[in-house]
């Protein structure tokens, strides 16, 4: 006999840092009738998108679309500026710095990993997966190789993993200072359309983003911006590539095509997405996410828990790690949320497996929607046992009522 699981009534509440809820003008974009991909109407959805993108992405030179994960941008971004045997600077701020580390290694490229030494004393947690990029120290590497072996400086804009938003300026002014040739190349995947994001103004030759986090898409595109700096590089790098490389991508691109077959029907809801981004205006989309950040982390200074990101000064506005008491398994918390209130939340990866869940406040939300998951989780850790200093929901509450909702601007749906 086959039992069925019934589905719970009422909505899912998704609040994992990526993928995020999908508006219903992106679902009715999606399921648009397929058209020609070698047509007259896709050529000019084809250039629309590419415009909005640079728009979204603060830049006026190319940006390549991919019809693949954000693991694909990362691998185009590599294999087009390096050779075998290259060097590069990555810095290790969580589970998905280190992916990217492990990607270069795979490729046949030599990753120098730096990172903050030890481990902070009062989770036991690494220091390097609690804090953003350290600029002085990628800058005095960088000063020590006289033979300028290292061929660019790899970095995660918003670590997914951990709730760090990097200082991606300081990392260009680091570059500079040392006076070196290296191209800056910079994952935020789960940072575009929701931290604000600046590819020209901050000197960056790759930025590697995708589609399912601020864009409001679901998984499938994946992207990579690039500079003058980088598209000429392109030209001598070795490693093998073919459905990667730029060269014919963006010479098709010029009239809106690809040498591919593209995901014609995502690449709809990505024009909508990006109609929805631009007519509230970056300004707006910025302060709202930044909005949500401070109303969730007061939630989580009242429950008397630590925040993964122990810097101020680089909390994400996209996502809200919590790290849970010693003993408390993290993931059994998040299993009895989800069971008992439908309500997802992220796990720890890596080597926070187990220490702390993370709350996404990005895309398509509000005020209320938070509310409602901040109710889940508190009632979560109540059952659970764990014993917390304050109600979480109302210093959330209180801090939303408190804040002026002007920059909040509404998706049209």
């Amino acid at each position: 006999m086959i039992t069925l699981n019934k589905h719970p009534s009422g909505r899912h509440f998704l609040q994992i840092p990526g993928p995020s809820p999908v508006p219903d003008r992106i679902l009715r974009a999606i399921s648009l009738p397929t058209i020609d991909h070698r047509g007259p109407e896709f050529g000019a959805l084809g250039l629309k998108v590419i415009a909005g993108l640079q728009q979204l992405f603060q830049t006026k030179q190319p940006v390549i679309i991919y019809p693949a994960s954000g693991t694909g941008a990362w691998e185009a971004a590599l294999v087009n500026v390096m050779s075998a045997g290259d060097k590069v600077l990555m810095f290790e701020t969580g589970h998905f710095a280190s992916l990217w580390n492990k990607m270069a290694q795979r490729l046949g490229i030599e990753p120098e990993f730096l990172a903050l030494a030890g481990d902070d004393r009062a989770t036991g947690l690494p220091n390097s997966w609690r804090h953003g990029v350290q600029a002085d120290l990628i800058e005095q590497r960088l000063r020590a190789d006289n033979d300028h072996r290292i061929k660019a400086v790899c970095v995660v804009h918003n670590e997914t993993s951990t709730g760090v938003t990097s200082d991606i300026a300081a990392v260009r002014r680091a570059i500079d200072a040392a006076g070196h040739p290296a191209l800056l190349m910079v994952d935020t995947i789960s940072g575009l359309a929701s931290a604000d994001y600046r590819h020209d103004e901050w000197g960056v030759d790759v930025t590697i983003s995708g589609s399912q986090k601020g864009l409001m898409m679901p998984p499938g595109i994946s992207f990579n911006a690039l500079s003058k700096k980088a598209i000429e590089a392109s030209k001598s790098a070795r490693l093998p590539k073919a459905f990667w490389a730029w060269d014919e991508i963006l010479e098709m691109n010029r009239t809106g095509y690809w040498p591919y077959t593209p995901n014609t029907n995502l690449l709809y809801g990505l024009s909508e997405a990006l109609d929805m981004l631009l007519e509230q205006g970056l300004p707006a989309v910025f302060a709202r996410h930044q909005r949500w950040a401070t109303g969730v982390r007061a939630a989580v200074n009242a429950w008397g828990l630590p925040i993964q990101c122990a810097d101020s000064n680089v909390y994400s506005p996209v996502l809200t790690g919590v790290i849970t008491p010693q003993g408390v398994d993290a993931d059994a918390l998040r299993r009895l949320i989800h069971d008992r209130f439908d309500l997802s939340l992220g796990a720890g990866l890596g080597k926070l497996k187990g220490r702390m869940f993370r709350i996404g406040h990005l895309g398509d939300c509000n005020d209320l929607t938070l509310m409602g998951a901040l109710s889940g989780v508190e009632m979560g850790l109540k059952l659970a046992g764990i014993p917390m200093a304050g109600s979480g929901v109302a210093a959330a509450m209180a801090q939303f009522a408190a804040e002026p909702t002007a920059s909040q601007c509404r998706n049209n749906r």
